[in-house]
C-alpha cells in the first residue's frame, strides 16, 4: 500500500482529541486518510462497560478455541460450531496479506506457526490473489491448523469493478466446498470502501445484504472492513452499519495528528472505539487493520512531528493492548478481538511482527483472555 501525507480540510471546534487516520492500499496505492473526528455524542470506555462479563468455557468445544480437537469427519452443518463471540476478545490472530498468491503448502506452514507459535484463532486476509482454487487452499490451510478466516471481497485502489468477479468467485468457493463454512467466520467487503469511495454508501449496504441472503444457507455473516473516518463522512452510513453482522475496524493511531509515542495511543484508540459503540447498535466489534508501523518511507508518512515510528513503538503498540485487555473484554457486542496487522514486513513493510528475513522483530505473546 502507499501512503500520502494528508491534509487536513477541516477543524473541529472543540476537539481535544482526534481519531486515528489510517493507511490503506499496500497492493496498488493508497489515498490519503484524513484525521478523524470525534462526535459530541461519544462515549467513554467506561461508560462502554455494559455488556454481561463472560469467561472462556474451562473445556472448550467450539471452533476455533484454544485446544479445540477438530472432529474426525465434518459436522452435519455449522449451526453449534463457533464459539460464542463474547470469548473472543483480545489477541484473535493475524492479518495475512494474499498478493503473493502463497502456494498451499506455504499457506499450511504459516498457517501452523500463527496457530500454534502464538496462540491465534483467526487469520484475516488482506489483499487478492485471482488464481484458480485459491480459497481453497486457504479453507485447507486454516482447517489443518484449526484456525478461522475473516475472508475478503477486495475492492482494490485502482477503480475497476474486478472485485465484482472476486465477489462472485468466492461466494461460489463458499458454497462448493464443503469445509468453507467451517473455517469462514465472517466475509468481508474491503478494504476501506466508503473511504476510497469505491460505491455510494447506499449501494455498499446493498451489496452487504445481498451477499448475506446468498450466505444465509451456510451462516456465514457479512461485514465492511472499514475506519470510522470512512463511515463518518458519508454522514455516518449508518444503512451499512445497520446492514452488517460484526464491525471490523481499521485501528491505526499512528496517523493521527496527536500521535506521539504507541504508549501514549490508548485515547486515540479511544476515540474511534467510542464512535463505533456510540452508533454500532451493541454489535460484535474487531481491530482487524490494527498495528503501529515500526519505519517511515516515502509512503508511510505520519500526520504528527511527534509520531514515532520504530520497532520499540511497534512492540509498545501491542503491548499497550494488552495492557487494556479488561477495558477491550467490557466492551458491549462481547468485547474486543483484535488482529496484528500485518504477519511479515513481506507482506507489509514496517508492520510485520516478523521482519523480512522471518526473524521475530520483538517478543510477542499477547494475551488471549483476561
Amino acid at each position: 500500500m502507499v501512503f500520502y501525507p494528508l491534509l487536513l480540510s477541516f477543524v473541529l471546534s472543540g476537539l481535544s482529541l482526534a481519531l486515528a487516520a489510517p493507511l490503506d492500499g499496500r497492493a496498488s496505492g493508497s489515498q490519503p486518510h484524513p484525521e478523524q473526528v470525534n462526535p459530541a455524542n461519544a462515549l467513554t470506555a467506561s461508560q462502554s462497560k455494559t455488556a454481561p462479563k463472560h469467561t472462556s468455557p474451562a473445556a472448550p468445544n467450539c471452533f476455533p478455541a484454544l485446544g479445540f480437537t477438530k472432529p474426525e469427519t465434518l459436522p452435519a452443518d455449522n449451526t453449534n460450531w463457533w464459539c460464542d463471540p463474547a470469548t473472543e476478545y483480545a489477541f484473535v490472530g493475524f492479518s495475512y496479506e494474499v498478493t503473493a498468491c502463497q502456494s498451499r503448502e506455504q499457506l499450511i506452514q504459516e498457517f501452523s506457526d500463527i496457530r500454534n507459535h502464538f496462540n491465534s484463532r483467526y487469520v484475516r486476509l488482506y489483499g487478492a490473489c485471482d488464481r484458480e482454487g485459491f480459497y481453497d487452499d486457504i479453507v485447507e490451510a486454516a482447517w489443518e491448523n484449526t484456525l478461522g478466516v475473516h475472508a475478503l471481497i477486495w475492492f482494490g485502489f485502482d477503480g475497476s469493478d474486478i472485485w465484482i468477479s472476486r465477489r462472485d468467485t468466492l461466494l461460489a468457493a463458499l458454497h462448493a466446498n464443503p469445509k468453507a463454512k467451517f473455517v469462514t467466520r465472517v466475509l468481508q467487503f474491503g478494504s476501506e470502501p466508503l473511504y476510497d469511495d469505491v460505491l455510494p454508501h447506499a449501494q455498499l449496504a446493498a451489496q452487504v445484504l445481498a451477499a448475506k441472503q446468498n450466505l444465509s444457507s451456510l451462516h456465514i455473516p457479512v461485514t465492511v472492513s472499514e475506519l470510522a473516518y470512512g463511515y463518518q463522512e458519508r454522514g455516518g452510513a449508518q444503512d451499512v452499519l445497520d446492514a452488517i453482522d460484526s464491525i471490523n475496524i481499521h485501528m491505526l493511531p499512528f496517523f493521527s495528528q496527536q500521535a506521539s509515542t504507541s504508549d501514549q495511543a490508548w485515547p486515540l484508540v479511544e476515540n474511534d472505539l467510542n464512535w463505533f459503540i456510540a452508533h454500532g447498535n451493541g454489535k460484535k466489534m474487531y481491530f482487524d487493520e490494527n498495528g503501529w508501523p515500526s519505519v517511515t518511507s516515502p509512503s508511510v508518512q505520519p500526520n504528527s512531528p511527534d509520531a514515532v515510528a520504530n520497532i520499540p513503538n511497534e512492540h509498545g503498540y501491542y503491548t499497550l493492548l494488552d495492557q487494556h485487555c479488561e477495558d477491550l473484554k467490557a466492551v458491549v457486542g462481547g468485547g474486543i478481538g483484535w488482529f496484528a496487522h500485518i504477519y511479515s514486513d513481506d507482506q507489509e513493510p514496517g508492520y510485520g511482527i516478523y521482519n523480512s528475513a522471518m526473524q521475530l522483530k520483538f517478543p510477542f505473546a499477547p494475551r488471549t483472555e483476561c
